[in-house]
């Protein structure tokens, strides 16, 4: 009971009386903290918070689970969900037979994860070595990035499995797709190479990228937390493969002209060289070989001198390959025939102060003789009997100051001023080829007109499949009688359209009439003289076939003038005579030994390439094929 009481007196606040040494009594109801009101406000502001916050945590909920609720079910499977590309593969480029010149092929890529490794010095050592690069180079790759650094992509199987052997934690291997080029340095050029993204960069490679390339699939996939791939959801877009491109190009006739023009450039220690074969049968382009070349699995130490593809990027002045279009035009016109006589005596000519001179004086020649000789006097008389736009218009309508039609990356136009702009000086310079500049490519392709009974053959890159059922194609008529009041002989009169012929059966391609088969037959046999006997390219004879073609030699322009001491030799040349196949065109710039001539340093090469590829051909021989071509003296020809 005593306790009871003592509670009950605590409750009403009576003190109670202890023993004595006990602890005194507190007396809570007279404690300042229980006797102070709390202010009405701030009640208010905690019920004011409380309420917001609820407020806020609503209005984020409904913001997730509602409003934005699309970014946030993206943003959850990104965490599980990857989407993986399916690489396309790149297509083969391929020769007209089919030969490999371009593939692609696995091979091993090397990265790592920098913040994972652990590598100790002897073993980065080791590693760097492998790679090939110093160990201070793989260092600052390892820390420019902790979570991925590629470390040499695209290496030899053997690297990445000596890489391997070392186990290396946090380096790890992937394979990708590498390109191949089998002929290597013979089609580089043609061919040209990717970069390490498999995107073209020259040649082929860069004129048909987006046909290689292809395009890559993709695939959604749930990986765990170590990456693997646990299950594929989502739609699978398979990648499409890239085309294949087969090209024009024979491998073998390619192989022979890399090689010919390669041995010329190092017997006349010269600065480089190109050949062009055309068939002018079918209009496709048979090689396109320069020296010096490169290795495009290879590209280290490389320059732009190896890169260029020379035959269709290079330019320079025709010199006295232009003197058969001359003739060509005097024919046409019916101003002369073959055996029209021409007094070229003393050897020089003077005009406006300027004097032409030939090697040495050849007195009367024949209209065939000026080409046989290479006059430069005798065709300068031809070119003054007619108009400066005669002239241009022949030089247009066998494609020089155009670019040629094919799919090619650096293809240059040249230069063909304006025929109003022309001196008289220059209109007889440019007819023994000054002031005027082609590439070896735009030189070849005129010639096709002598080759095909006066057509200009369209030329092409790609294979033809062939050509058969005659149909409407491209006919330029030209006016034969000169009249100097009249239009140009040489201005086009019809035009009809070209359509692709039937692939079943091969027949000859047609192209644009430039001068008629009259004319091309008779300058044919000028061609053919001009390797005979008297002629300025006897060394361009081939045995078993009939040849034809003209020289050229002329001095290199340096600045506004002419190097004494530099020169480029080059023959354009057709066989056989009887029933022309192709067309054939070498150049070789700087020769150094002191042999300079197109006939001794261009037309050997000429004659080995057309015996080549004739045989590749499976063309018959159109003469008695004899066991040795004799050797005659090359007339002096006049530059």
């Amino acid at each position: 009971m005593s306790r009871l009481g003592d509670l009950f007196r605590r409750l009403r606040g009576k003190p109670h009386r202890q023993n004595s040494g006990a602890m005194p009594t507190v007396r809570y109801a007279t404690s300042p903290l229980l006797a102070s009101r709390t202010p009405p406000w701030r009640v208010k502001f905690l019920i004011g918070a409380i309420g917001l916050g609820f407020a806020v945590l609503i209005g984020r909920a409904v913001w997730i689970q509602i409003i934005h609720t699309d970014f946030y079910l993206q943003q959850g499977a990104s965490r599980y969900e990857r989407r993986i590309e399916l690489q396309a593969s790149r297509g083969r480029i391929l020769d007209r037979h089919g030969e490999i010149l371009a593939s692609s092929v696995p091979a091993p890529s090397l990265w790592a994860i920098p913040k994972d490794m652990d590598a100790s010095r002897d073993e980065l050592k080791a590693l760097a070595k492998l790679l090939g690069m110093p160990v201070m180079d793989l260092t600052k790759r390892l820390a420019s990035n902790p979570n991925f650094v590629w470390l040499r992509r695209k290496v030899p199987d053997a690297t990445a499995l000596q890489v391997a052997a070392l186990k290396v934690k946090g380096v790890y291997e992937l394979r990708e797709s590498k390109r191949q080029y089998p002929e290597g340095e013979v089609a580089a050029h043609i061919v040209g190479f990717t970069n390490i993204e498999d995107e073209g960069q020259e040649g082929i490679e860069l004129a048909y990228q987006q046909q290689l390339s292809g395009h890559n699939g993709s695939r959604h996939v749930i990986k765990d937390r170590l990456g693997r791939v646990v299950e594929s959801v989502g739609d699978l877009v398979p990648p499409e493969d890239g085309q294949a491109i087969r090209l024009s190009i024979d491998a073998k006739v390619q192989f022979y002209a890399y090689q010919r023009i390669r041995d010329a450039v190092a017997q006349h220690k010269a600065k480089a060289g190109s050949v062009v074969v055309l068939d002018v049968l079918t209009g496709e382009v048979l090689a396109l070989a320069n020296a010096p070349s490169y290795t495009p699995d290879d590209r280290r130490n490389l320059t732009g001198a190896q890169l260029r593809n020379r035959a269709v990027t290079d330019t320079f002045e025709p010199g006295s390959t232009m003197k058969p279009l001359i003739a060509s035009i005097a024919l046409e016109s019916k101003r002369v025939t073959p055996n029209t006589i021409i007094s070229t005596s003393p050897g020089r000519l003077t005009i406006d102060g300027s004097t032409i001179s030939d090697s040495h004086p050849h007195g009367d020649l024949t209209v065939e003789q000026i080409i046989q000789k290479s006059s430069n006097v005798g065709t300068a008389k031809l070119a003054l009997t007619m108009q400066p736009r005669e002239m241009w218009d022949m030089f247009t309508a066998v494609g020089l100051g155009q670019k040629p039609q094919i799919s090619f990356p650096g293809v240059v136009t040249g230069r063909l001023r304006p025929y109003k702009s022309w001196r008289r000086i220059e209109q007889v310079t440019m007819s023994y080829g000054y002031g005027l500049s082609a590439s070896l490519f735009q030189l070849a392709h005129a010639y096709t007109i002598f080759a095909s009974d006066g057509e200009l053959i369209p030329m092409s890159l790609l294979k033809r499949e062939g050509v058969g059922d005659e149909k409407p194609r491209p006919v330029l008529a030209f006016k034969a009688a000169f009249r100097p009041e009249a239009a140009s002989p040489f201005a086009p009169t019809q035009v009809a359209t070209a359509t692709q012929l039937r692939s079943d059966e091969l027949a000859p391609v047609h192209g644009a009439r430039v001068i008629s088969p009259e004319t091309a037959r008779a300058v044919r046999k000028m061609l053919n003289m001009a390797t005979l006997e008297g002629g300025t390219a006897p060394k361009a004879q081939t045995q078993g076939y009939s040849v034809g073609g003209k020289t050229g030699t002329a001095h290199k322009q340096e600045g506004k003038g002419y190097a004494g001491n530099k020169y480029r030799a080059w023959f354009v040349g057709i066989a056989p005579i009887s029933h022309p196949r192709i067309v054939v065109a070498v150049m070789v710039d700087e020769p150094g030994d002191g042999i300079y001539f197109g006939g001794d340093v261009a037309a050997p090469v000429f004659s080995q390439v057309v015996q080549q590829t004739l045989n590749r051909l499976g063309v018959m021989p159109d003469m008695d094929v004899q066991s040795k071509i004799l050797s005659v003296p090359a007339e002096v020809e006049s530059f």
